[in-house]
């Protein structure tokens, strides 16, 4: 018996590959949806509509967007998880979407290790620490050396709770072990607005709203949150190299297939996406959208969602932070 069980479980996955390879031979047979858990017009829609065009010229088949926001990306992702898994259903997921939401929420309603299939990378974007040009600390050792001096007096402007600028400042608050007090705002021009006239000092905010004021010299980039430097700001010292050695908060963009989706179509998905991430189209709207461009296997970009599972996961804990 055990031996007839044995067969049956390996004739059981030979006709599974067989039937995937079926699959991938006639992917796709029909109009691929890219769902994109945000609204139209943002930053992340304009990357998604670039991939949706790449992919629509490479596979022959329309793939078209369809935005679906609220609720930071998850409803979107409870509805792309009970979607079936051959290949014409796509997710573009960022950060929030794999990681911050599970943390962040008492009932996100999917689980992204459970319900998804990575399919790979497509670019990093960096937090930049910005402050007026009048304000003293011009750097990384100087900014900790003042809110050091002066406990409890300088405030740092981010977006909303929970947002990636947001945790990105309370994870330098953490690694730096200063107290300063954290202002939310609705949103990044608004924040930029403040810190243009002086009302805050310093923000923890993504850059394109920030970019025309820094490059005319009307604000000041202490320093930004990726590993290495950024290729829209190649004179701004990361946070790493300016002290805190190892400190990297970013986020992330990729492709997504709902679980079960064939190998062989997961691979085919992902050849045309190395293709279309490093196309000139692509590398040009990256860097005006102020992120780098980044490629990688299925499992890359699975390992990188665990890295930052246990990076966002326990401070969102610590925190307190959670949304019913």
């Amino acid at each position: 018996m055990v031996r007839v069980a044995g067969w049956v479980v390996l004739l059981t996955g030979l006709l599974a590959g067989v039937a995937g390879q079926s699959m991938a031979q006639t992917y796709p047979s029909r109009v691929v949806t890219l769902i994109v858990p945000f609204p139209p017009g943002g930053g992340n829609d304009t990357i998604a509509r670039l991939v949706a065009q790449g992919l629509t010229n490479a596979l022959g088949q329309q793939v078209v967007v369809e935005n679906r926001g609220g609720a930071n990306g998850v409803i979107a992702m409870r509805q792309a998880a009970k979607a079936a898994p051959d290949g014409h259903t796509l997710v573009f997921a960022n950060s929030s979407s794999t990681s911050i939401n599970i943390a962040l929420y008492a009932n996100p309603g999917y689980d992204v290790r459970r319900d998804f299939a990575p399919i790979g990378n497509i670019a990093q974007m960096g937090i930049g620490i910005v402050s007026h040009p009048d304000f003293p600390a011009k750097s990384i050792s100087e900014l900790v050396t003042l809110a050091k001096q002066h406990p409890g007096k300088l405030s740092f402007g981010t977006s909303p709770p929970g947002s990636g600028s947001h945790l990105s400042a309370e994870l330098f608050k953490a690694t730096t072990g200063i107290d300063v007090a954290l202002v939310p705002y609705k949103g990044a021009a608004a924040l930029t607005t403040d810190v243009l006239g002086n009302h805050i000092p310093v923000m923890f905010s993504v850059l394109p709203p920030a970019l025309g004021n820094i490059q005319n010299g009307k604000l000041h980039v202490i320093a930004v949150t990726t590993p290495t430097r950024m290729a829209l700001l190649p004179t701004s010292p990361t946070v790493a190299e300016s002290g805190l050695p190892g400190f990297a908060a970013v986020l992330r963009y990729g492709l997504l297939a709902p679980a079960g989706t064939p190998r062989p179509i997961i691979d085919r998905i992902n050849a045309e996406l190395r293709k279309i991430v490093n196309s000139k189209d692509m590398l040009d709207r990256l860097a005006k959208e102020g992120s780098d461009p980044v490629v990688s296997s299925p499992e890359e970009y699975a390992a990188d969602m665990q890295r930052e599972d246990q990076l966002w996961g326990p401070l969102i804990r610590k925190l307190g932070i959670k949304i019913d």
